[in-house]
């Protein structure tokens, strides 16, 4: 095969494999056949490179969207991002076919998938699991993997037959993942302000809309990323007198301020209590996590909690929280999914994705998650309103 038309296959099997259409995500499946086609190393190199790219397309946008700036930085930050992805691969990669090469392609996929190289982690095949393997849990995982092994190989026409049968299998039995009985997820379009806004309106505004979902019933309300701004004992003691005579528990976004940073969180409230339900594992890097800061010996960035509360507990449920970047990385889910949890609760604040698919991209992913593992789902985000 031509080495551009492997670069344009490669650019293709991103843009549309994470299009932010949960039921494209296993044409992403293709990438590992398009790698181990590549005749040399550089051209192996410019395949993984295409695909990254265009999967990430969104993210020089979202960027400037996020600075209020030109394209350039972002341009930066994307180029930078697919580094690490390109220089795995591109290293892995041999052109010997035969088990050296399945096993090469498997070191890259798990490398991809934890830290460090998973901080970057955006992209992987392997979340095309739940798609193709609703409810299978692990068993579904592995398969999903031996899948793409097998792509790098010469039987990769049989992997092809198979996922496309899996596909029209589970195209046509799909259905969604429910919330839980009484728990809800409220979706906001405040934008930029949400987290930014300190006045007592606007919390007054927030508490309202949390009455009103429960009086449709909801017993556990979900806020999205960083909706409480910062966690202080007077924003605590005004939302427990405000729910003083309801049942309802909310769960929201805050940040806490420490010595060094701050703790980007989930805390949830009642009229009996207020605490910090969860600790973000990875925030965004660059833009939140910049542990440079604390190597100089300055503050400021938020704390990466790295493989701490995988899970927590709240009203006698198990629940793997996940907030906003960690929806577009594999390892939080997987090592949440190890402690056998009741649902999933995602909160994003993606106002700065506006024009891009990032959000879309992460209700795929994390929809695609929970139907893998069978569990219910509550998510909400907070977007720019359209004008």
């Amino acid at each position: 095969m031509h080495r551009p038309i492997l670069v344009a296959l490669s650019i293709a099997v991103g843009t549309i494999g994470w299009s932010g259409n949960m039921l494209a995500l296993p044409v992403a499946m293709f990438f590992p056949l398009l790698w181990a086609k590549s005749p040399t190393r550089l051209v192996a190199a410019g395949v993984s490179a295409g695909y990254f790219l265009a999967a990430s397309r969104g993210l020089p946008q979202g960027v400037a969207n996020f600075y209020a700036s030109d394209l350039w930085p972002g341009l930066l930050l994307w180029i930078t991002g697919s580094l690490a992805f390109v220089s795995v691969h591109t290293a892995l990669w041999t052109e010997r076919p035969g088990k050296g090469r399945a096993l090469r392609y498997a070191v890259a996929v798990a490398v991809m998938a934890v830290p460090p190289f998973g901080i970057v982690g955006w992209a992987l095949p392997i979340t095309a699991a739940g798609v193709l393997f609703p409810g299978w849990g692990w068993f579904g995982l592995g398969a999903t993997a031996i899948l793409l092994v097998i792509m790098t190989g010469r039987r990769w026409p049989i992997a092809v037959a198979v996922l496309g049968g899996l596909y029209l299998w589970s195209a046509t039995t799909w259905t969604p993942s429910n919330a839980p009985n009484a728990w809800t997820g409220v979706d906001l379009e405040l934008g930029e302000n949400l987290g930014r806004d300190a006045s007592l309106e606007q919390q007054r505004d927030l508490i309202a809309t949390v009455k009103r979902a429960a009086g449709d019933g909801a017993r556990v309300v979900v806020l999205p990323e960083s909706t409480l701004g910062f966690w202080t004992p007077t924003v605590e003691q005004l939302w427990q007198t405000e729910l003083a005579n309801s049942h309802v528990t909310v769960i929201a976004g805050a940040a806490v301020i420490e010595r060094a940073g701050y703790d980007n969180v989930l805390v949830a409230v009642s009229s009996g209590r207020g605490h910090i339900l969860y600790h973000e594992r990875m925030p965004v890097p660059v833009s939140m996590w910049q542990p440079w800061l604390g190597w100089s010996g300055q503050g400021g960035g938020a704390r990466a909690g790295f493989f701490s509360n995988p899970v927590v507990e709240l009203n006698g449920k198990w629940i793997a929280p996940l907030i906003c970047y960690e929806q577009l990385i594999v390892w939080p889910i997987l090592q949440s999914m190890l402690h056998r949890p009741d649902m999933i609760v995602a909160a994003g604040n993606g106002w700065w994705t506006s024009g891009t698919s990032i959000i879309a991209i992460q209700n795929a992913s994390t929809t695609a998650w929970a139907r893998l593992f069978d569990l219910p789902l509550v998510s909400a985000s907070n977007t720019q309103a359209e004008e």
